[in-house]
């Protein structure tokens, strides 16, 4: 007897896992499809476009993975109710937050997974082939400054990508002032180099201080490398969990507002906690005392619905958590508690009836 509760913990696990891992099959099924078909125009082989598909494909799972633990743990739940195994899992006397442990202790892994190993493996991924869909744009153009004891440069380019340790501008204006802010000298290129050695252009027309125009090469030394500038300009999901509490404390010692580097640090660390909250949200939805007839269609439905909303509710918190209006770790914790306490709330009083 004394063994019972743990094979009841894996089997309930499995039926968590396998309800997850079939929604994510599904959604990531379509989603790899539609992106695979969209990609294959703009790269030269099938497998560059099947390629470019994974990287888009890891960019959304964050975005759907709360939702596949929801429909996932609806899914097993139904199942268990379908088959009646639910009736021989209470008959062992386990109450609905007992059973529904299991399910929690897998929404964490999958959390703690999705944060520490999926993330990581997906900026690496992505930091491969850095597009301006990946920085912090202005007016939708990139525009890089230095300042230093010789003057300062600004530089505005069209795109951006990446190539191997340097990175490619198209379209490039490079404007050179003096201590004082004088224009000395305007550079335009088709295309620009950034690398350690500072910018490059093998063709570049430049306009001296007296508006003289002149086409040649033309590189300077600058302070500006590739890892600054995509450290100061990534976007928060750009760079791992791992990396990210030292780049915050590199951009506030520098006076570079982090809020959105906060938000989307304190969102991975709590992910586990938002796993919980869609986890237990299954749970409530799945309560029923039919064993025969269960409308799953009909609460498959409300839940998904009520998804849209919950996914509502946390992109405006963390809003007001970018913004400044709330506190970063408050904006990403709140939501999964509202919904924790209000699904337990539901699970207890459907246990009390």
């Amino acid at each position: 007897m004394r063994f019972r509760p743990r094979i009841l913990t894996r089997f309930l696990m499995r039926r968590f896992f396998s309800g997850v891992g079939l929604v994510l099959l599904v959604v990531c099924g379509i989603i790899m499809a539609v992106t695979f078909v969209e990609r294959l125009p703009s790269n030269p082989t099938a497998w560059a476009a099947f390629i470019d598909a994974w990287r888009r494909l890891l960019e959304y799972v964050p975005m759907f993975l709360p939702l596949a633990v929801f429909m996932g743990t609806l899914l097993a739940s139904y199942n268990l109710t379908k088959s009646s195994e639910s009736i021989i899992v209470a008959s062992a006397g386990l109450s609905p937050y007992q059973m529904a442990r299991p399910f929690l202790a897998g929404a964490i892994l999958i959390g703690v997974l999705a944060t520490t190993i999926i993330n990581p493996y997906s900026v690496n991924m992505n930091s491969q082939n850095i597009t301006p869909d990946h920085l912090v744009l202005i007016d939708d153009e990139i525009w890089l400054r230095e300042s230093s004891e010789n003057g300062y440069i600004t530089m505005n380019a069209k795109n951006m990508h990446k190539s191997g340790d340097i990175l490619l501008f198209d379209d490039a204006t490079v404007y050179v002032q003096d201590t004082k802010f004088k224009l000395t000298q305007r550079v335009q290129a088709k295309t620009m180099t950034l690398s350690d050695a500072g910018l490059a252009a093998s063709v570049a027309t430049t306009w001296d201080d007296y508006g003289v125009p002149s086409t040649h090469d033309w590189n300077m030394k600058t302070l500006l490398t590739p890892q600054t500038v995509l450290d100061r300009y990534l976007q928060p999901d750009q760079i791992s969990f791992w990396n990210l509490p030292e780049f915050i404390q590199k951009m506030r010692a520098v006076g570079v507002p982090v809020r959105g580097h906060l938000v989307q640090f304190w969102t991975l660390l709590f992910l586990p906690l938002t796993m919980i909250a869609m986890a237990t949200l299954g749970v409530a939805f799945s309560q029923t005392r039919q064993r025969r007839n269960y409308s799953f269609g009909v609460k498959f439905g409300l839940g998904i619905l009520t998804c849209f909303a919950v996914y509502f509710l946390i992109n405006m918190f963390n809003a007001l958590g970018a913004t400044g209006v709330l506190p970063p770790l408050l904006a990403i914790v709140a939501p999964p508690l509202i919904i924790i306490a209000a699904a337990g709330t539901f699970i207890a009083s459907f246990d009390t009836i």
